[in-house]
This record gives C-alpha cells, sequence and structure tokens, in this order.
C-alpha cells in the first residue's frame, strides 16, 4: 500500500470460520459495541473492549489465539482495526458483517 493512498485492507472471516475458530479454542473475540448493546446480546466469550474508549494497549493477551474484533455490521470494527494498526498492535482481523452476520448465521448468543 502506499501511503495516503487508499484504505488498508483488513482481514476478514466469515460467521462460519469464527464459529468453527472458537469451538477449536483459537479464537477471542474483542466485541468493540458500546456496553448497552453488548448487554443486549453477543458472541459467546467475547470482551467487551467499546470503540468510544478503545485503546489497543489494553487490549487482551491472546494466549496464542487470535484476536478478532467485531461490531454491529463491521465498520466500527474497522475503524478499531486502524488504530491497532497506527499503534503496531497484532490485529489485523474482524467478522464480516459483524454481529448481525452472527446472528443472521444463527450462531449462539450470550446476554
Amino acid at each position: 500500500m502506499v501511503f495516503g493512498f487508499g484504505k488498508p485492507r483488513h482481514k476478514e472471516i466469515t460467521a462460519e470460520q469464527l464459529d468453527a475458530m472458537l469451538r477449536a479454542g483459537e479464537a477471542l473475540v474483542v466485541d468493540v459495541r458500546e456496553v448497552d448493546e453488548f448487554a443486549a446480546g453477543h458472541i459467546p466469550g467475547a470482551v467487551n473492549m467499546p470503540l468510544s474508549s478503545f485503546q489497543p494497549s489494553k487490549l487482551p493477551h491472546p494466549e496464542g489465539k487470535t484476536l478478532i474484533l467485531n461490531c454491529l455490521g463491521g465498520k466500527r470494527s474497522g475503524m478499531a482495526l486502524d488504530k491497532c494498526g497506527i499503534a503496531q498492535a497484532e490485529v489485523d482481523t474482524h467478522l464480516a458483517g459483524g454481529f448481525g452476520a452472527w446472528t443472521a448465521a444463527r450462531l449462539p448468543v450470550e446476554r
């Protein structure tokens, strides 16, 4: 990528891919939606770090797992990934379509 031209591309995974990674113990989900949205329903085991106060330095240590960011539709998780890129954090993947895609795939929701 040439500096200043185009948006950085973030890796995206599908809800089904994320579900398989979670079942295999290979992923840790960080949900960047606000606290009330998270409380209303989230991916089981997800950690809440609202975008409004998101700091890459505060991300949990994934203990050998892949950190996957998610929000409702993919926009806020992409913004959080931009912050990670600027901070040189080793996080580059988010859930395509966000929590909306997760629920559309009829995957489990924790409340």
